[in-house]
């Protein structure tokens, strides 16, 4: 007798078919959230890379689109595209393709302009700081003061007194670090390092030591006369000046030397190419205080070739210029190498630290151009006039036009104010420290 073929039973059947359809079910499911998180994924990126979903004619377009990043010192200020006001700062747009003006202003500040070409996928940053259109102006001296002098750090201030009696009389130096105003004689923040019991202190020509440590004071009797030269500790009251008549010259070469040392070693920084480059072409200036930036005027007219490839995107490169006039000064930024021009040309500047010129410690002629403490804005002095320009030269604006001493403009430490010596054209009375508000 045949046995019969070992069948499943239907009840089993049955039973199986709601776990297969639970089972695939879980792997739809699985598979399309797989799906939305992908599809998700792609529309995030084609967002940050500036792509947009507009209606046109009735039917959706994708557009590619730049995005511009908008701020300001202070924040608040509105901004106009191409003279529309479209946002407020602090906040960013998304922009077709193209040139535009972008002007931001805020109520009792100077506006800020600037051209930007935006490009698909690029984050392009708008960064206005704002100057306000009447700024304070502070006394922060008790006393009349004959001249004064940044020291090389940017942080101390030194200054003669002559109008008070011998022992008051002479040459101070003042802390700009610290926040004590006015300055007064006696303060923890204002050191007398001098005074004229031994000397016309009071009417001397001061020059810094490139550390900062020292002060080199110039002193004639009589017009005509030679000079007499002393070294001064700036840190404490010389009770006993060093006169180094004798060896004037061999302090003046010394401090030469360590400056054109530090420039050496800041040259040496630069890549080999930029380094030859700089050295037919560059007559160097100054550095930024964040030692990224160099200001110079341009030694030979040449075309500075691309150091840098492939080039940093999102820089704007409306306001490059790689086409070196001699004569003109320029801001070149070598992280980003970044060229621009700041003035056209102008005449041979003379400063201490030129070769070519009999300049001695102190040398009237300075260079107009000062960096601010935040590297991006230089103060400019010229026609009577204290302007600040952005380091790719534009936003030229005047901060002031007041009465003030030639050569007498620096910077504060923190970028909050710059301290002028004028008299406020009240002849009668001796020139003494203002400090101008930024903030």
């Amino acid at each position: 007798m045949k046995k019969a073929p070992d069948q499943t039973p239907v009840e089993e059947v049955h039973k199986d078919e709601p776990q297969q359809k639970s089972v695939k079910k879980q792997i739809f499911v699985s598979l399309g959230v797989l799906l939305l998180i992908i599809l998700t994924t792609v529309l995030v990126i084609m967002y940050g890379k500036g792509y947009r979903l507009f209606v046109q004619h009735g039917q959706p377009t994708v557009t590619h689109t730049g995005i511009l990043n908008t701020s300001s010192d202070p924040t608040g200020a509105q901004v106009f595209i191409d003279g529309h006001l479209t946002t407020a700062t602090n906040n960013s747009l998304n922009l077709t393709p193209g040139k535009y003006n972008v002007t931001i202003v805020k109520d009792g500040y100077l506006p800020w302009k600037k051209d930007f070409e935006i490009k698909d996928e690029v984050v392009s940053n708008a960064t206005a700081t704002l100057y306000p259109q009447a700024p304070s102006l502070q006394s922060i001296s008790t006393f009349g003061i004959q001249s004064a002098i940044m020291d090389p750090t940017g942080t101390k201030l030194a200054f003669n007194i002559a109008s008070n009696s011998a022992h008051i009389n002479g040459i101070y130096v003042y802390d700009m670090t610290s926040r004590s105003f006015p300055i007064l004689a006696g303060q923890s923040s204002t050191k007398q390092v001098v005074d004229d019991t031994t000397d016309k202190f009071s009417q001397a020509k001061i020059a810094w030591s490139p550390d900062g440590t020292q002060l080199l004071a110039s002193i004639i009797e009589t017009p005509g006369s030679s000079p007499t030269y002393y070294l001064l500790n700036a840190n404490s009251f010389n009770q006993t000046p060093q006169d180094i008549t004798a060896i004037y010259q061999n302090t003046i070469t010394l401090w030469q030397q360590q400056r054109k040392d530090k420039q050496a070693a800041q040259v040496k920084s630069l890549k080999p190419a930029i380094q030859k480059f700089a050295k037919q072409n560059f007559r160097i200036l100054s550095w930024s205080p964040d030692d990224n930036k160099i200001l110079y005027q341009a030694s030979e007219s040449a075309t500075m070739p691309v150091f840098q490839k492939p080039r940093l995107i999102g820089d704007n490169y409306l306001y490059e210029q790689r086409n070196l006039e001699k004569g003109a000064i320029y801001a070149y930024d070598m992280t980003e190498d970044y060229n621009t021009r700041i003035l056209e040309a102008v005449d041979k500047i003379c400063t201490i630290n030129d070769q070519t010129c009999n300049c001695d410690e102190f040398t009237e002629c300075t260079v107009p151009l000062t960096w601010l403490p935040d590297s991006s804005h230089l103060l400019y002095v010229n026609d009577k006039k204290i302007n600040v320009v952005e380091d790719d030269g534009s936003n030229m604006t005047t901060l002031y036009a007041g009465p003030f001493v030639e050569h007498y403009v620096f910077p504060w430490p923190d970028g909050s104010k710059i301290v002028i010596l004028t008299n406020l054209n009240s002849t009668s009375l001796p020139p003494t420290l203002y400090s101008i508000g930024l903030k």
